[in-house]
């Protein structure tokens, strides 16, 4: 019993790690452009940004259609869309 609930904080610790991952992003970004009232990123940065979001919705959808731990596509690795 206490073997799946240390699986399920380590889980849980990698899904918020995109998260923070997504935060730090952002707070770098707000901290190096302070003196601005508005800031700017660029194409990269909204990507990288995107792709964190991305990556940490798919793995959450996974996990709550009950195939936790499986990759998606049967073992294959998924790209995600880019939207433009």
């Amino acid at each position: 019993m206490e073997s799946n609930q240390t699986r399920a904080n380590g889980a849980l610790q990698r899904h918020l790690s995109n998260l923070k991952l997504v935060s730090r992003l952002l707070g770098h970004e707000l901290h190096t452009q302070s003196s601005a009232k508005s800031i700017t990123l660029s194409r990269d940065e909204v990507l990288e940004i995107q792709t964190t979001l991305d990556l940490f919705i798919e793995e959450a959808t996974r996990r709550q259609s009950g195939v936790a731990g499986a990759p998606a596509g049967g073992g294959e690795t998924r790209l995600v869309h880019a939207r433009n």
